[in-house]
């Protein structure tokens, strides 16, 4: 059977994969004496469908796994799902809304039921997209958030960092999303400048003096418990320690000295709410301010107002206040601005700061381990940079708020007794024994309405997927983990709670390393999004191009520390990346390459394969040594350049002479090209699987799967190698330059040119052999004639003459000079005036490039990078018009 004429990912894809899955390769165990190696896949949201930002992360940890599975390690790449509390619930409301039904009218357990029913029948689209994706991870171990064993595994946390009192009720601000009636998390706010005002107005003092405070938010004012100012703003100094009168309710309100207050900020006087601003609610705690509430769940105002603001949405308030203020004469201005507006990312409803009971974790004690764990190097962070965003947060970590208004999530493991007691156990039977005695009597409880928030589950991720709170084989044998691959805006909520978590339960960190991968942007490097309309989709790119184009492309851009600049004309150009290797394992099989078990790299005597394989070897070291360092782009561009370069372009060209004769050669090379390209399908295995999976099935077909097979290992060649490899290599750069310098002078492509070569080095290497070049020529004459299309070569010692020169084309390899002498092929004096027309564009291009990059100082950085861009082209096509021109003989005039 040979291979097809085009490879076709869409015909090949699906096969492969379930090849892969049926192999039993992808499930941990199986290599019960090999260095285990684990990976803890971040659980895609169960709602979830996959974007750039999972197609880049699960790429890269896709890489890893195959990469140390190729290396004969025991892998587990734990798969599974995260149930995604806030965004499932929607989902089914959005449903039960079309049925003209919602949550309440169904109840709490009906309600369950048909979201477990959606996640049955709809819940499995993310793990179809990462089976297209090439990923392969151990199915057979796929976990959920919501089973009965990590369910299992939260209730225990919980129950016991709440005898631990490290959980706890308390009544504090949290972020409330009036839409969706929960508290939502940090990550689940989204800031967005939005055009709104300042609104400036009155408070009287004493003495018919007033104050005047500028806020955003007028409808809070009932809320209003402190004017705060500057301890040393001269303007207010004299009025610290007296009261002003509420504008609308004419209650009396300290005016107090706080460093939060900034001079330089509007009228240096601020408003304190701390029932409705986080920065008010500290300043309310260090001052001892009392707390009044003025929303509602919707909200709208409440009790806490006056009769007739009661009920009024807080948009509509703000309007009557300021209309209220203006009658009482005490309202002074309104400036329009841009104003930075929280909003829920799920809802879209602005979010409020809003006081309530809620269960928090107290995460400064969790942290101090989680702190050191990384100053002392148990984790490490790659970029290590990223550590101090980790040290950031957690050095000033606040309590972390775990419950949530939802019915879909782990339902809190609280009961609560008559008089309002806590009773806290793993079930409710634990609850109500521990009641029972309290009350010396049976006494009826009510769980706690809230579920957690989902971060909790996921912090428990590393361990509660192996299997604890149980003692098991599998916690035992890949825990703690080796690699954590995830995105620097999860550092916060999912990587050091994880660790705080991991330490706190096991007494181990759950990840050596912490790999942060840089954000997908698109070509401008701008950040994706809906709204600019500049998503692009995985799913299609993989329908277009193929998985491995896609994969090679986010490889090839995972530079450390940098954000990816993406765009569909690189998924294209690697496209045609598989296309050229598909090419040449094709090429090589027409002339018989097949692989030979016996061949021996050591043995090869034809200086061309003993080339081949000195750089090949190079690669494997170059390749490997990457990977370990977690230095993808670096490998993937090695890859890329061997293949198309040294191999393809070069390395078969040199090959078809040798495939036109018969004997010793030919076999020779044939066994080589085999041996090569099976090497090179492992390397680059990890970054093509399915290509690569394709061409081994023809090339090694007895060997089973290529994910099953070993990495390669390199082997040390004789030191007689090296002479090949420089000769070669010399060949190489000599085609090139005698290339470069024919199309620089316009020469016609079908011309087949003299060239002469002169050397003047001494020669201190070979004693023997006093000119080498002349040697090279004879040894090579037959590649360079044919791949630099020349009529003759003649190498000469010494300078050479002014004769030699005229209306020559020259060139520099090293040491060596090259002439091409072109009298009669072309007409050089009219070719170094157009050189010297374009030189003269050229020049003028860069001038005006550096010029508009000076002015755009204030420009946006997308123009800025856009100009800078410009201007490197325009200076590349300079230089090498100048060079093209100098060439000919040509002078700066």
């Amino acid at each position: 059977m040979t291979l097809e004429k085009t490879f076709i990912p869409a015909m090949l894809e699906p096969q492969l994969y379930a090849a892969w899955e049926a192999s039993g390769l992808l499930a941990a165990g199986h290599r019960p004496e090999a260095q285990p190696y684990t990976i803890m896949m971040p659980p895609p949201n169960v709602t979830g469908s996959l974007h750039m930002g999972h197609a880049f992360g699960y790429t890269l940890q896709d890489i890893l796994v195959r990469f140390h599975r190729l290396q004969g390690r025991d892998v587990l790449w734990q798969p599974g799902t995260d149930h995604a509390g806030i965004a499932t619930q929607m989902v089914v409301e959005r449903q039960l809304d079309q049925e003209h039904l919602s949550r309440r009218t169904l109840g709490r357990e009906k309600f369950l039921e048909r979201v477990w029913q959606w996640k049955e029948e709809s819940g499995s689209t993310i793990t179809r997209q990462l089976r297209r994706l090439g990923a392969s991870p151990d199915w057979s171990r796929e976990r959920f958030t919501m089973d009965e064993g990590l369910s299992a595994a939260v209730r225990r946390v919980f129950v016991q960092l709440y005898r631990e009192e490290l959980i706890y009720r308390d009544k504090r601000l949290i972020n409330w999303d009036p839409k969706l009636q929960t508290a939502i998390s940090d990550l689940e706010v989204e800031t967005l400048e939005k055009e709104g005002s300042v609104y400036y107005y009155r408070y009287p003092i004493e003495g018919d003096t007033f104050i005047t405070i500028a806020t955003t938010r007028p409808e809070t004012t009932f809320g209003d418990v402190a004017i705060a100012v500057h301890p040393e703003d001269a303007r207010y100094a004299a009025l610290i320690g007296k009261k002003a009168r509420h504008p609308l309710t004419g209650s009396l309100i300290p005016i107090i000295g706080d460093l939060y207050a900034d001079p330089e900020k509007f009228t240096g006087a601020v408003k304190i709410t701390p029932a409705h601003d986080f920065n008010d609610f500290e300043i309310g705690r260090r001052h001892n301010l009392p707390l009044i509430n003025i929303l509602d769940a919707h909200a709208c105002l409440n009790e806490n107002v006056p009769d007739a603001y009661q009920g009024l949405d807080r948009f509509t308030a703000r309007k009557k206040v300021i209309e209220d203020l203006e009658e009482k004469g005490l309202f002074d201005r309104q400036e329009t601005t841009l104003i930075p507006t929280p909003h829920s990312d799920r809802s879209g409803a602005v979010i409020e700061p809003w006081l309530m009971d809620q269960w928090y974790v107290n995460a400064a004690e969790l942290a101090k381990e989680a702190v050191k764990a990384v100053e002392d190097g148990r984790t490490q962070f790659v970029p290590q940079f990223w550590e101090n965003t980790y040290f950031e947060w957690l050095r000033n970590i606040q309590p972390w708020c775990i419950s949530r208004q939802l019915w879909w999530g782990h339902r809190i493991p609280a009961w609560y007794g008559p008089d309002g007691k806590i009773f806290v156990g793993m079930q409710e039977e634990e609850a109500q024994k521990e009641a029972d005695l309290f009350y010396g009597k049976p006494t009826p409880l009510t769980q706690d309405e809230d579920v957690l928030d989902t971060w909790f589950s996921s912090a428990l991720w590393p361990f509660s997927t192996l299997g604890w709170p149980e003692e098991t084989p599998e916690l035992e044998r890949y825990y703690p983990t080796d690699v954590l691959v995830t995105g620097h805006d999860i550092i916060f909520f999912w990587v050091a709670r994880m660790m705080m978590m991991g330490l706190h339960f096991t007494k181990k960190v759950p990840f050596k390393t912490v790999y942060i991968n840089a954000l997908v942007r698109d070509a401008k490097g701008q950040k994706m999004s809906k709204t600019k309309g500049n998503v692009i989709d995985p799913l299609g790119l993989m329908d277009e191009y193929g998985a491995d184009a896609l994969r090679f492309t986010l490889a090839a851009l995972a530079s450390p520390g940098r954000d990816v600049k993406f765009s569909t004309a690189q998924v294209e150009g690697y496209r045609n990346f598989a296309t050229k290797l598909w090419n040449a394992a094709r090429f090589a099989e027409m002339n018989g390459c097949r692989f030979d078990v016996a061949f021996d790299p050591e043995k090869v005597t034809l200086p061309l394969n003993q080339w081949i394989l000195l750089h090949l070897m190079t690669l494997e070291q170059e390749v490997t040594t990457a990977l370990e360092a977690y230095k993808f782009n670096e490998a993937a561009h090695a890859l890329y350049h061997f293949i198309w370069g040294t191999f393809c372009d070069w390395y078969l060209e040199f090959c078809k002479s040798k495939f036109t004769s018969d004997g010793p050669e030919k076999t020779e090379t044939q066994s080589t090209v085999a041996f090569v390209l099976s090497t090179l399908l492992r390397l680059l295995h990890p970054f093509m699987p399915y290509i690569t999976e394709a061409l081994w099935a023809h090339l090694r077909p007895d060997q089973g799967l290529l994910m099953g097979a070993s990495w390669p290992e390199t082997v040390a060649l004789p030191k007689t190698f090296k002479q090949a490899k420089e000769d070669m290599d010399w060949v190489i750069r000599m085609i090139t330059e005698v290339r470069r310098v024919r199309t620089a002078s316009n020469a016609p492509p079908g011309a087949f040119i003299p060239l002469h070569l002169y050397d003047t080095r001494p020669d201190i290497v070979r004693q023997n052999e006093p000119f080498v070049i002349d040697r090279l020529v004879r040894e090579n004459e037959d590649l360079l004639l044919k791949l630099a299309r020349l009529s003759e070569i003649r190498a000469f010692e010494g300078p050479p003459s002014s004769e030699a020169t005229k209306e020559a084309a020259q060139g520099q390899v090293g040491m060596t000079t090259v002439f091409l002498p072109l009298a009669g092929i072309i007409d050089i004096q009219a070719e170094k005036t157009r050189l010297r027309k374009e030189l003269i564009k050229a020049k003028a291009e860069t001038q005006e490039m550096t010029e508009r990059l000076h002015k755009s100082e204030r420009a946006p950085q997308a123009i800025k990078d856009l100009l800078e861009e410009r201007l490197k082209k325009a200076i590349f096509a300079e230089r090498e018009i100048e060079r093209a021109f100098n060439s000919l003989g040509g002078s700066g005039d």
